[in-house]
């Protein structure tokens, strides 16, 4: 059976989502509001996690007063989706041109080397990703 696409998401709610996983899944709608952008009002945020809610990406629990809230994506798929996004937007859906761009940028230990290195090996041995 096909999974249902997930919803379309504006830059303002993908800002919220990529928010919540900085905030480790559990955040009060203030703490993602000091996250955001230049942040609209403590109501505009409160109704984006609402709309949210409605299209299944957010849910939240109470905590006393007020609404704690998390993503309802794992943080694995968000990660391959986030990948995804950005290997087609900036890549040209290259991933040899996203990693070299990403060893080119700031500094490596040699420790960080040596684990990249396994890991391409282990992919090159295997022929697939975990």
């Amino acid at each position: 059976m096909k999974k249902s696409p997930r919803p379309v998401l504006t830059r303002r709610e993908r800002e919220i989502i990529e928010a919540l996983f900085e905030l480790r899944h559990r955040a009060s709608a203030e703490d993602i509001r000091a996250r955001l952008t230049d942040p609209p009002s403590y109501s505009a945020v409160r109704a984006l996690l609402a709309r949210l809610e409605q299209k299944g990406q957010v849910r939240h629990v109470e905590d006393g007063a007020r609404y704690l809230y998390s993503a309802t994506q794992s943080p694995t798929a968000a990660t391959r989706a986030a990948l995804h996004r950005h290997l087609r937007t900036f890549f040209e859906g290259s991933r040899s041109r996203m990693i070299t761009a990403l060893l080119r940028e700031g500094d490596w230990t040699d420790e960080e080397l040596h684990a990249l290195q396994a890991e391409i090996s282990r992919v090159r041995k295997e022929g697939t990703p975990r």
